[in-house]
């Protein structure tokens, strides 16, 4: 799949721009807060519905006006699409492909994959267990539409459950109705984490070992409430007093968690910020590899300012590794226009290079017009 051309109004502090794109690698240089992240940001919107730092739609329209468009020309399987984002600050997102509007956003996922690389990867390490579920359900709800349905009727279910809590409902047979709901969709999405995370750690592995150069082992360890055979209907009824006192739910999907270790310990406490940052590049990495091969499509790879902290080794592996076939188009931003030239000199210069400034983009090299997926 490719991503031919792009289009933007009113996006963030981009007021206009229309960039037509190289199928290999694009590269955006210039300083920081130029733009060059809300131009992926733009991408990612186009195949998620929403942006990466998940701020709300209202904050993605540039600043004293009131809509906002992306749109985007695709290559994918053999066939031209388009994609078009329209926000507007009173009204709902119109979200429309080849001109013909979704009823459910949720219809569009998976449809034109992406894996984003982005400095805020370290909250996968760092953050709550809310930002390494939400890395996992986005990489699932890529592949698997089922998967994505059962998390959505969970969530709605485990909302009703905790309004009842907060609200001191005590009706038994309403409660049991309602967790019934909640049973039936985390049963098929613990059985799926569980799978995906196991499948993913193998590949994961194998990149940080070509990234790191070193014998480190890396680990990604499921845990889940509903490991064992316990059903979460039955630990939602024994939970059920003490999640009136809580005034929320305790147990089930919504407090799972994936404990990511290096050498046996947490990658938390003893990773240094190098090891951190390769650790998640190729969490990234295994995501892409999992997702081409689940989809048949290479997805989009958008790189945002990876080579910061890293040593001179490291840098220059993964840049043999995203200029190989194993990826197909990439986007990548820099402050620094030597790495990007060594990315291009390795690819032999089928790419394009753009310097960005205040919201607007020079092409300083032409790209390669090939419009293969």
């Amino acid at each position: 799949m490719i991503l031919t051309s792009l289009h933007l109004t009113n996006f963030k502090n981009i007021g206009q721009c229309a960039l037509d794109f190289s199928p290999k690698i694009n590269c955006f240089l210039g300083d920081n807060g130029v733009g060059k992240s809300n131009l992926l940001d733009a991408i990612h919107y186009l195949s998620f519905c929403k942006s990466f730092s998940a701020v709300p739609d209202r904050m993605l329209i540039r600043r004293g006006e009131n809509f906002a468009i992306v749109s985007g020309r695709y290559m994918r399987r053999g066939i031209e699409e388009e994609v078009v984002a329209g926000l507007a600050a009173d009204r709902r997102k119109s979200f429309k492909r080849s001109g013909k509007e979704y009823k459910k956003l949720s219809e569009h996922i998976g449809l034109f994959p992406l894996v984003m690389v982005a400095p805020a990867d370290s909250e996968l390490i760092n953050g709550s267990g809310e930002v390494r579920r939400r890395f996992i359900d986005m990489l699932i709800s890529q592949a698997d539409s089922r998967y994505l349905d059962a998390l959505i009727r969970y969530n709605q279910a485990l909302t009703q459950r905790n309004s009842m809590l907060r609200d001191g409902i005590a009706d038994h047979n309403l409660y049991i109705a309602v967790e019934m709901q909640m049973d039936m969709a985390a049963d098929y999405i613990h059985s799926v984490r569980s799978a995906r995370i196991e499948a993913l750690s193998d590949i994961f592995g194998r990149y940080y070992a070509a990234i790191s150069d070193t014998r480190e082992t890396p680990s990604l360890i499921y845990r889940s409430h509903l490991d064992g055979s316990r059903r979460l209907s039955d630990l939602l009824d024994d939970n059920r007093d003490r999640d009136r006192m809580l005034r929320h739910t305790s147990v089930g999907p919504h407090r799972d968690d994936i404990d990511m270790m290096l050498d046996g310990m947490p990658a938390r406490q003893t990773a240094s910020q190098g090891q951190a940052k390769t650790y998640t590049i190729a969490l990234r990495f295994a995501q892409y590899e999992f997702l081409r091969d689940i989809t048949s499509m290479s997805p989009l790879l958008l790189l945002d300012d990876i080579f910061d902290k890293l040593d001179a080794g490291r840098v220059e592996r993964i840049m043999k590794l995203v200029a190989t076939d194993t990826f197909g188009q990439i986007f990548v931003t820099d402050t620094n226009r030597r790495h990007l030239d060594e990315i291009i000199a390795l690819t032999g210069g089928s790419d394009a290079v753009w310097s960005v400034a205040d919201g607007s983009f020079s092409l300083i090299a032409n790209p390669a017009r090939n419009e293969k997926a």
